[in-house]
């Protein structure tokens, strides 16, 4: 008989109480003391607070001989989340037919409820996926197409999400549609109206981002909806960058389909996200692998993708509770405090070029820039291979820059060296 949990965690700790004690204290304790001692205090006047963020800081295993500013791909986990998914993963690999079939799933529910309250859903409707790919394109080849049907986006949204729709094309003769929409934009409008012009007789879904990748542009997704209900057109959102990113519910956006990668802002384990559909959508969409009742109502139809790891979804708990003792609204207003940090400071050189716009309606952490006469792959390669610092190059028809995602380990200073960094350039050009 395969020992009980109770048992393995009272050996674990018996062999590494100390060692565990500390990983736990210096993450979520450190994060909960903070926020306490700053709770009377707005999150505009905490957002530059050193005393408050360097407790956040110091719950996280990053090396600090690297500057990391590309945290929209994937984000490191705090302490007390990896310590957490070690935990569960140990307790499975004690046997796991037993350990994690039979005490960990079950447990399974409880993130499921944690994810649920969060986003500002039912449990019934959120089930927990790999990433924000996976949720996306259980919608995007869910949804029963004919040849002809048309599948509108726009030119801006994420390549797999559009690999998926081509793939239909190829294979079943429905339609993409990508609609030209403006980086950066004057009017949140623009957005709605690119996506009106659009819409024929012939569209039968919508997909949206609700922050784009390549900018970190925050779309009006409330009208976009709106907008689909309006002509009978099932709406999928591509959550991937806004949720635990900015602060809002399901409600606000009145959406039906929500995809989230959990390992980008959330700082969830790798290999993390969630899909939420509306009670009453889920019968009809079909699950991404095969179900026993694909066409059921329950939520879980969409997490049939045979055996997989417990301690990753089990995790995320940590990590919430980890983004609930900032605060929502706290974290947003530090993230755009960073990003302003540096984006005020180039935007002074004429020769620098914001794709995004820095008000709060239109941005948050994600911004992209662009320099006149610059090779943004070659400066990519630069600022890593001379200053250790790690962005991205951002390139397509309409964006040719560099895209900079500080997160709330980020230091001012280390903002300051990046910004040192791109000035010499600007003085001085790349070197040879």
């Amino acid at each position: 008989m395969a020992p009980s949990r109770r048992d393995f965690v009272r050996g674990a700790v018996a062999l590494a109480a100390a060692g565990v004690a500390v990983l736990r204290e210096d993450a979520l304790q450190r994060v909960l003391a903070a926020g306490a001692q700053e709770g009377q205090r707005s999150s505009g006047e905490t957002a530059g607070n050193e005393s408050y963020w360097t407790q956040i800081q110091q719950a996280f295993t990053i090396d600090r001989s690297l500057i990391n500013l590309n945290n929209g791909g994937v984000c490191p986990s705090p302490r007390v989340v990896q310590d957490a998914m070690r935990r569960h993963l140990e307790f499975s690999n004690n046997a796991p037919a037993k350990t994690m079939w039979d005490v960990l799933n079950p447990e399974v529910e409880t993130a499921r409820a944690r994810l649920a309250r969060t986003f500002g859903c039912g449990a019934e409707e959120m089930a927990i996926t790999r990433n924000a790919s996976e949720a996306l394109e259980i919608c995007l080849l869910g949804f029963d197409l004919n040849p002809g049907d048309e599948v509108l986006t726009s030119e801006l949204d994420y390549p797999r999400m559009i690999w998926t729709c081509k793939q239909r094309e190829l294979r079943e003769g429905i339609k993409l549609v990508q609609v030209p929409v403006p980086a950066p934009a004057d009017d949140l409008a623009q957005y709605v109206e690119a996506f009106e012009k659009g819409i024929t007789p012939k569209t039968k879904l919508m997909l949206v981002s609700h922050v784009i990748f390549l900018t970190g542009q925050i779309l009006p997704v409330r009208e976009l909806c709106r907008l689909g209900r309006k002509h009978g057109i099932p709406v999928i959102v591509d959550g991937a960058h806004a949720f635990a990113h900015i602060a809002y519910k399901r409600d606000d956006l009145e959406c039906d389909y929500y995809g989230v990668s959990l390992h980008k802002w959330t700082s969830a384990p790798h290999g993390t996200g969630f899909l939420s559909v509306r009670k009453e959508r889920i019968a009809s969409l079909w699950p991404l692998m095969a179900s026993a009742h694909p066409q059921c109502d329950d939520i879980r139809k969409f997490e049939e993708i045979g055996t997989h790891p417990a301690a990753n979804r089990l995790a995320i708990s940590e990590a919430l509770a980890f983004y609930h003792g900032i605060g929502a609204e706290r974290k947003e207003a530090r993230l755009r405090w960073l990003r302003d940090r540096w984006a005020t400071r180039l935007m002074q050189d004429k020769r620098v070029r914001l794709y995004t716009r820095l008000d709060a309606q239109h941005s948050c952490a994600i911004s992209t820039f662009g320099i006149d006469g610059i090779d943004h792959a070659k400066l990519v390669e630069h600022l890593w291979k001379r200053h250790r610092i790690i962005t991205v190059a951002i390139q397509s028809p309409t964006v040719n820059g560099i895209r900079v995602t500080p997160n709330v380990y980020t230091m001012p200073d280390e903002i300051d060296m990046f910004c040192e960094a791109v000035e010499e350039i600007l003085a001085n050009g790349l070197p040879a």
